[in-house]
């Protein structure tokens, strides 16, 4: 029996462990080797996550619906229907009959009009994925901004922030983009965005952003990277110019491993990084993005963890790279707390591949259970 569960048994090669996600039913080895079997199974696991809520188990392809192109779920929305985040439905003006005009996307929230999030002032330094490069954490006596959106456009099984699934956009009250930013202050040195996830509420969060630029407030993201790439491309210029971080949340390298983990692919995720590491030299004194890795227990290895410090090396090695120590959460309430062992394989290995600046935070999480 392990510290948080009992053993699992995999459903595709038998193999039973300690370090088997229950919900999913799949071990990391048949995940990497046998996906194209495992897929059944990982669309089951997230379509019961997703029903639990309320959510689409899928993102909508509605054949006459209107497509949405603000993340890389790109959802074509039917009359009625919602998008994959849930702040869009599809809401024709027009009788069905006559298709060629009309049909428009209602928008519950994310505009710059009102988003669907809560903030509060978080005190500087703060726990951030990128203190230890971060100009803010020097600052003390001033305090972060924090603007948590309640949607997302992926499905982590080991979300640790997801109660804002319980968030109804329609009945929340929302706030404006130039709400938000009326809430800074003179102690208000950064704003950091994030959730959920700011990629489908982009336009509220650019427009509050530009704002708080205005009032000389460092512009921070820490986002998993779907936004449209234009869009992404407005955000790291905005982060250039304030002397802020994107944050990306880079949970796989592999595709299937990271469809199983979050239910979608990471394909958007590497372009957007990839476009946000381009401005990089343009500051070079202090580092524009920081990429981060959830160390799961049993799927997220040292291997993993190299093949994604490679793709951040072959663009520049001196980015600097977190490890986080993973802890139970969620529709993943059996696996142990990252080891020691573990964490310290992944450090050894993103330096293996070339990288210069790797860190293991929240080592106060990290276990010897295996």
């Amino acid at each position: 029996m392990s510290a948080n569960g009992i053993t699992q048994r995999c459903v595709l090669c038998g193999a039973e462990s300690r370090l088997i996600i229950g919900h999913l039913g799949v071990c990391g080895e048949c995940l990497g080797t046998r996906f194209e079997q495992a897929r059944p199974q990982v669309q089951r696991a997230h379509a019961e996550t997703r029903r639990a809520f309320g959510l689409p188990e899928a993102p909508p392809r509605s054949v006459d619906g209107v497509p949405c192109p603000l993340c890389s779920r790109s959802c074509v929305v039917g009359r009625g229907e919602r998008g994959y985040c849930g702040l869009r439905v599809g809401n024709d003006t027009v009788p069905r009959e006559d298709k060629s005009t009309g049909k428009r996307l209602k928008h519950l929230a994310g505009t710059p009009a009102r988003g669907v999030l809560h903030w509060y002032r978080d005190a500087l330094p703060t726990n951030c994925v990128a203190d230890w490069v971060c100009s803010g954490h020097q600052r003390y006596g001033y305090h972060n901004l924090a603007v948590f959106y309640a949607s997302c456009s992926l499905n982590c099984l080991f979300c640790q922030n997801w109660h804002f699934r319980e968030v109804d956009p329609a009945a929340s009250e929302g706030i404006s983009a130039r709400e938000l930013a009326d809430h800074a202050n003179a102690r208000t040195y950064c704003v950091c965005y994030f959730g959920g996830d700011p990629a489908s509420q982009m336009p509220h969060a650019l427009a509050s952003a530009h704002y708080l630029a205005e009032r000389g407030v460092t512009v921070c993201w820490e986002t998993a990277g779907t936004q449209h790439p234009k869009l992404m491309d407005r955000a790291a210029r905005l982060s250039l110019e304030t002397g802020g971080i994107i944050k990306f949340d880079l949970k796989a390298f592999d595709e299937g491993l990271h469809m199983a983990l979050t239910g979608a692919s990471n394909r958007r995720t590497l372009e957007n990084f990839r476009r946000a590491a381009a401005f990089v030299n343009e500051r070079p004194e202090a580092p524009l993005v920081v990429a981060s890795t959830l160390l799961v227990p049993g799927y997220v290895t040292p291997d993993q963890v190299g093949r994604i410090a490679r793709f951040i090396a072959d663009i520049n090695p001196h980015i600097p790279y977190a490890l986080l120590g993973f802890a139970p959460n969620f529709y993943v309430p059996d696996l142990p707390c990252t080891s020691v062992s573990h964490a310290e394989a992944a450090e050894a290995a993103a330096r293996d591949a070339g990288l210069t600046n790797v860190r293991i935070g929240n080592r106060h999480l990290l276990s010897r259970d295996y």
